[in-house]
Protein backbone atom coordinates (compact mmCIF):
# COMPACT_ATOMS: atom_id res chain seq x y z
CA UNK A 1 0.00 0.00 0.00
CA UNK A 2 1.51 3.48 -1.10
CA UNK A 3 2.25 5.54 1.65
CA UNK A 4 -0.45 8.45 2.68
CA UNK A 5 1.75 12.10 2.19
CA UNK A 6 1.51 13.95 5.29
CA UNK A 7 -0.63 16.97 4.94
CA UNK A 8 1.59 20.11 4.72
CA UNK A 9 -0.49 23.08 6.63
CA UNK A 10 0.24 26.03 8.00
CA UNK A 11 -1.05 29.08 9.90
CA UNK A 12 -0.28 32.09 8.37
CA UNK A 13 -1.67 35.97 9.52
CA UNK A 14 -3.25 37.78 7.19
CA UNK A 15 -4.75 41.06 7.99
CA UNK A 16 -4.66 40.49 11.85
CA UNK A 17 -5.83 37.18 11.73
CA UNK A 18 -4.59 33.53 11.88
CA UNK A 19 -5.99 31.26 9.23
CA UNK A 20 -4.65 27.92 8.45
CA UNK A 21 -3.92 26.99 4.64
CA UNK A 22 -3.16 23.13 4.06
CA UNK A 23 -2.37 23.20 0.32
CA UNK A 24 -2.93 19.46 0.20
CA UNK A 25 -6.60 19.98 0.97
CA UNK A 26 -8.30 20.08 -2.61
CA UNK A 27 -11.02 22.37 -1.34
CA UNK A 28 -9.65 26.50 -1.34
CA UNK A 29 -10.33 27.95 1.38
CA UNK A 30 -13.23 30.71 1.44
CA UNK A 31 -11.30 33.69 2.27
CA UNK A 32 -8.51 32.87 0.30
CA UNK A 33 -10.96 32.31 -3.12
CA UNK A 34 -13.03 36.25 -2.19
CA UNK A 35 -10.12 38.15 -1.83
CA UNK A 36 -7.08 36.88 -3.71
CA UNK A 37 -7.52 39.14 -6.78
CA UNK A 38 -7.89 42.26 -4.48
CA UNK A 39 -5.14 41.06 -2.38
CA UNK A 40 -1.68 43.54 -1.70
CA UNK A 41 -3.81 46.65 -2.83
CA UNK A 42 -4.60 45.44 -6.71
CA UNK A 43 -6.67 48.31 -8.21
CA UNK A 44 -9.58 46.42 -9.85
CA UNK A 45 -12.19 44.46 -8.68
CA UNK A 46 -12.14 41.88 -12.12
CA UNK A 47 -9.92 40.11 -14.66
CA UNK A 48 -9.17 41.92 -17.86
CA UNK A 49 -12.13 40.78 -20.65
CA UNK A 50 -10.84 37.99 -22.31
CA UNK A 51 -11.66 38.41 -25.57
CA UNK A 52 -10.29 41.86 -25.26
CA UNK A 53 -7.03 40.62 -23.40
CA UNK A 54 -6.58 37.89 -26.50
CA UNK A 55 -7.22 40.61 -28.99
CA UNK A 56 -4.97 42.98 -27.62
CA UNK A 57 -2.02 40.86 -27.28
CA UNK A 58 -2.06 39.57 -31.01
CA UNK A 59 -2.00 43.08 -32.17
CA UNK A 60 1.34 43.65 -29.52
CA UNK A 61 2.91 40.40 -30.60
CA UNK A 62 2.80 41.73 -33.97
CA UNK A 63 4.86 44.41 -32.91
CA UNK A 64 7.14 42.03 -31.06
CA UNK A 65 7.85 40.35 -34.68
CA UNK A 66 8.60 44.04 -36.19
CA UNK A 67 11.43 44.74 -32.96
CA UNK A 68 12.99 41.09 -33.91
CA UNK A 69 13.73 42.60 -37.68
CA UNK A 70 15.05 45.72 -36.39
CA UNK A 71 17.42 43.68 -34.39
CA UNK A 72 18.67 42.13 -37.38
CA UNK A 73 19.08 44.99 -39.19
CA UNK A 74 20.54 46.98 -36.56
CA UNK A 75 22.43 44.52 -34.20
CA UNK A 76 20.23 45.55 -31.34
CA UNK A 77 20.88 43.58 -28.36
CA UNK A 78 18.04 42.95 -25.42
CA UNK A 79 17.62 41.79 -22.50
CA UNK A 80 14.65 41.39 -20.34
CA UNK A 81 14.66 39.97 -16.59
CA UNK A 82 11.98 38.52 -14.47
CA UNK A 83 11.70 38.69 -11.21
CA UNK A 84 8.59 38.31 -8.45
CA UNK A 85 7.48 35.62 -5.59
CA UNK A 86 6.86 32.08 -6.42
CA UNK A 87 3.95 31.57 -8.68
CA UNK A 88 4.03 35.81 -9.41
CA UNK A 89 3.61 34.67 -13.19
CA UNK A 90 6.63 35.33 -14.57
CA UNK A 91 7.32 32.19 -16.95
CA UNK A 92 3.23 33.12 -18.54
CA UNK A 93 4.63 36.49 -18.95
CA UNK A 94 7.82 35.85 -20.19
CA UNK A 95 5.64 33.24 -22.82
CA UNK A 96 3.38 35.77 -23.87
CA UNK A 97 6.69 37.52 -25.29
CA UNK A 98 8.06 35.27 -26.96
CA UNK A 99 5.36 32.79 -28.32
CA UNK A 100 6.08 34.41 -31.60
CA UNK A 101 9.46 35.20 -31.81
CA UNK A 102 11.99 33.58 -33.93
CA UNK A 103 13.53 31.48 -31.36
CA UNK A 104 16.92 31.85 -33.62
CA UNK A 105 17.03 34.97 -32.33
CA UNK A 106 15.35 35.20 -29.04
CA UNK A 107 16.12 33.07 -26.01
CA UNK A 108 14.49 31.98 -22.77
CA UNK A 109 17.06 31.57 -19.78
CA UNK A 110 16.09 29.76 -16.45
CA UNK A 111 19.42 28.81 -15.00
CA UNK A 112 19.33 25.68 -12.80
CA UNK A 113 21.29 25.58 -9.11
CA UNK A 114 24.67 26.32 -10.20
CA UNK A 115 27.57 23.47 -10.40
CA UNK A 116 30.67 23.02 -8.40
CA UNK A 117 32.45 24.64 -10.74
CA UNK A 118 30.15 27.65 -11.22
CA UNK A 119 29.53 28.29 -7.69
CA UNK A 120 33.53 28.35 -7.50
CA UNK A 121 33.34 31.48 -10.50
CA UNK A 122 32.34 35.09 -10.02
CA UNK A 123 29.31 35.65 -9.06
CA UNK A 124 27.88 36.62 -12.30
CA UNK A 125 29.90 34.66 -14.62
CA UNK A 126 26.94 32.23 -15.62
CA UNK A 127 25.02 34.99 -16.10
CA UNK A 128 26.92 36.66 -18.93
CA UNK A 129 27.53 33.83 -20.73
CA UNK A 130 23.92 33.68 -21.84
CA UNK A 131 24.02 37.54 -22.29
CA UNK A 132 22.80 38.11 -26.14
CA UNK A 133 24.65 38.49 -29.20
CA UNK A 134 23.86 41.10 -31.63
CA UNK A 135 20.08 40.80 -32.93
CA UNK A 136 19.27 38.75 -30.15
CA UNK A 137 16.57 39.10 -27.32
CA UNK A 138 16.87 37.57 -23.90
CA UNK A 139 14.35 36.87 -21.62
CA UNK A 140 15.70 35.56 -17.94
CA UNK A 141 13.34 33.70 -15.68
CA UNK A 142 14.96 34.86 -12.70
CA UNK A 143 18.35 35.79 -12.79
CA UNK A 144 21.03 37.18 -10.88
CA UNK A 145 18.66 38.43 -8.25
CA UNK A 146 18.24 35.24 -6.61
CA UNK A 147 21.31 36.52 -4.45
CA UNK A 148 18.65 39.58 -3.11
CA UNK A 149 16.04 36.95 -3.02
CA UNK A 150 15.78 33.50 -2.32
CA UNK A 151 19.64 32.93 -1.17
CA UNK A 152 19.33 35.52 2.09
CA UNK A 153 15.60 34.18 2.73
CA UNK A 154 16.28 30.45 2.33
CA UNK A 155 20.18 30.85 3.75
CA UNK A 156 21.98 29.62 -0.02
CA UNK A 157 24.53 32.67 0.65
CA UNK A 158 26.53 34.33 3.58
CA UNK A 159 25.31 37.48 4.92
CA UNK A 160 28.65 39.07 3.45
CA UNK A 161 27.14 37.59 -0.03
CA UNK A 162 24.33 39.60 0.12
CA UNK A 163 25.71 42.60 1.24
CA UNK A 164 28.28 42.88 -1.36
CA UNK A 165 25.84 41.78 -4.12
CA UNK A 166 23.69 44.48 -3.12
CA UNK A 167 26.58 47.08 -3.39
CA UNK A 168 28.08 46.05 -7.20
CA UNK A 169 25.01 45.13 -8.81
CA UNK A 170 24.25 48.66 -9.51
CA UNK A 171 27.66 49.11 -11.15
CA UNK A 172 27.33 45.47 -12.65
CA UNK A 173 24.55 46.74 -14.22
CA UNK A 174 25.88 50.15 -15.36
CA UNK A 175 28.51 47.88 -17.21
CA UNK A 176 25.93 46.18 -19.06
CA UNK A 177 24.14 49.83 -20.07
CA UNK A 178 27.26 51.31 -21.42
CA UNK A 179 27.98 48.51 -23.28
CA UNK A 180 24.71 49.28 -24.97
CA UNK A 181 22.45 46.81 -24.39
CA UNK A 182 18.96 47.61 -24.17
CA UNK A 183 18.19 46.44 -20.97
CA UNK A 184 14.43 45.82 -18.59
CA UNK A 185 14.35 44.92 -15.16
CA UNK A 186 10.55 43.67 -14.20
CA UNK A 187 9.21 42.87 -10.47
CA UNK A 188 5.88 40.69 -10.46
CA UNK A 189 4.17 41.97 -7.44
CA UNK A 190 1.13 39.59 -6.13
CA UNK A 191 -0.86 39.48 -2.64
CA UNK A 192 -0.67 37.01 -0.38
CA UNK A 193 -4.10 35.34 -1.23
CA UNK A 194 -3.27 35.53 -4.38
CA UNK A 195 -0.14 32.91 -4.07
CA UNK A 196 -1.52 30.65 -1.87
CA UNK A 197 -4.73 30.45 -4.75
CA UNK A 198 -2.25 29.82 -7.68
CA UNK A 199 0.32 27.48 -5.23
CA UNK A 200 -3.01 25.79 -4.97
CA UNK A 201 -4.17 25.70 -8.12
CA UNK A 202 -0.66 24.00 -9.13
CA UNK A 203 -1.32 21.19 -6.36
CA UNK A 204 -4.53 19.95 -7.61
CA UNK A 205 -3.59 20.09 -11.41
CA UNK A 206 -2.37 17.27 -13.34
CA UNK A 207 -0.73 19.64 -15.70
CA UNK A 208 0.79 22.06 -13.51
CA UNK A 209 1.54 19.97 -10.15
CA UNK A 210 4.94 19.97 -11.75
CA UNK A 211 5.53 23.88 -10.96
CA UNK A 212 5.35 23.75 -7.44
CA UNK A 213 8.65 22.87 -6.44
CA UNK A 214 9.71 21.91 -2.13
CA UNK A 215 11.26 25.54 -2.31
CA UNK A 216 7.59 26.62 -3.02
CA UNK A 217 6.56 24.60 -0.27
CA UNK A 218 9.49 26.13 2.65
CA UNK A 219 8.22 29.74 1.23
CA UNK A 220 4.91 29.07 2.12
CA UNK A 221 5.20 30.68 6.27
CA UNK A 222 8.57 33.03 5.05
CA UNK A 223 6.08 35.92 3.24
CA UNK A 224 7.77 38.63 5.54
CA UNK A 225 10.99 37.68 5.16
CA UNK A 226 10.51 38.02 1.18
CA UNK A 227 8.33 41.23 1.27
CA UNK A 228 11.73 42.79 3.41
CA UNK A 229 14.38 41.19 0.72
CA UNK A 230 12.09 42.70 -2.05
CA UNK A 231 11.94 46.09 -0.79
CA UNK A 232 15.37 46.00 0.29
CA UNK A 233 16.67 44.79 -3.41
CA UNK A 234 14.35 47.59 -5.09
CA UNK A 235 15.45 50.08 -2.64
CA UNK A 236 19.23 49.42 -3.38
CA UNK A 237 19.30 48.39 -6.66
CA UNK A 238 16.57 50.89 -8.43
CA UNK A 239 19.21 53.44 -10.53
CA UNK A 240 18.02 55.56 -13.12
CA UNK A 241 20.57 53.59 -15.92
CA UNK A 242 18.89 50.18 -14.57
CA UNK A 243 15.46 50.56 -13.16
CA UNK A 244 13.46 48.33 -11.93
CA UNK A 245 9.74 47.99 -13.37
CA UNK A 246 7.23 46.80 -11.12
CA UNK A 247 4.09 45.37 -12.05
CA UNK A 248 0.89 44.57 -10.12
CA UNK A 249 0.20 40.90 -11.73
CA UNK A 250 -2.87 40.03 -9.99
CA UNK A 251 -4.67 39.77 -12.78
CA UNK A 252 -2.10 37.89 -15.40
CA UNK A 253 -3.62 39.41 -17.94
CA UNK A 254 -3.34 43.18 -17.34
CA UNK A 255 0.45 42.19 -16.88
CA UNK A 256 1.40 40.80 -19.80
CA UNK A 257 -0.24 43.28 -22.15
CA UNK A 258 1.02 46.24 -20.06
CA UNK A 259 4.98 44.31 -19.73
CA UNK A 260 4.61 44.05 -23.51
CA UNK A 261 3.58 47.69 -24.07
CA UNK A 262 6.54 49.08 -21.70
CA UNK A 263 9.15 47.25 -23.88
CA UNK A 264 7.36 48.50 -27.16
CA UNK A 265 7.13 51.78 -25.75
CA UNK A 266 11.10 52.33 -24.82
CA UNK A 267 12.44 50.11 -28.05
CA UNK A 268 12.71 53.19 -31.42
CA UNK A 269 12.32 50.31 -33.86
CA UNK A 270 11.29 50.06 -37.22
CA UNK A 271 7.86 50.39 -37.85
CA UNK A 272 6.44 51.06 -34.79
CA UNK A 273 2.76 51.69 -34.35
CA UNK A 274 1.95 53.91 -31.34
CA UNK A 275 -1.78 53.31 -31.62
CA UNK A 276 -1.08 49.72 -31.88
CA UNK A 277 0.77 49.78 -28.74
CA UNK A 278 -1.78 52.00 -26.94
CA UNK A 279 -1.24 53.46 -23.49
CA UNK A 280 0.23 51.95 -20.42
CA UNK A 281 -1.95 51.38 -17.07
CA UNK A 282 -0.31 53.35 -14.86
CA UNK A 283 -2.33 51.49 -12.09
CA UNK A 284 -0.63 47.82 -13.29
CA UNK A 285 2.70 49.47 -14.52
CA UNK A 286 5.41 52.11 -12.49
CA UNK A 287 8.72 52.31 -11.09
CA UNK A 288 10.92 51.96 -8.28
CA UNK A 289 10.34 50.67 -4.90
CA UNK A 290 7.36 53.69 -3.98
CA UNK A 291 5.31 51.34 -6.20
CA UNK A 292 4.79 48.07 -4.37
CA UNK A 293 3.65 49.99 -0.94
Amino acid sequence: MAQQQQSRAVTLKIDGKERLFDIDDPKLPDWIDDHALESGGYPYDKKLDEDEYEETLEHLQEELVKVQIWQQETGARVISLFEGRDAAGKGGTIFSIHAYMNPRSARVVALSKPTETEAGQWYYQRYIANFPTKGEFVLFDRSWYNRAGVEPVMGFCTPEQYEKFLKNTPRFERMIVDEGFHFFKFYLNIGREMQLKRFHDRRHSKLTMWKLSPMDIAALDKWGDYTEKRDRMLKETHSEHAPWTVVRANDKRRARINVIRHILTSLDYTGKDEKVIGKIDDKILGFGPDFVK
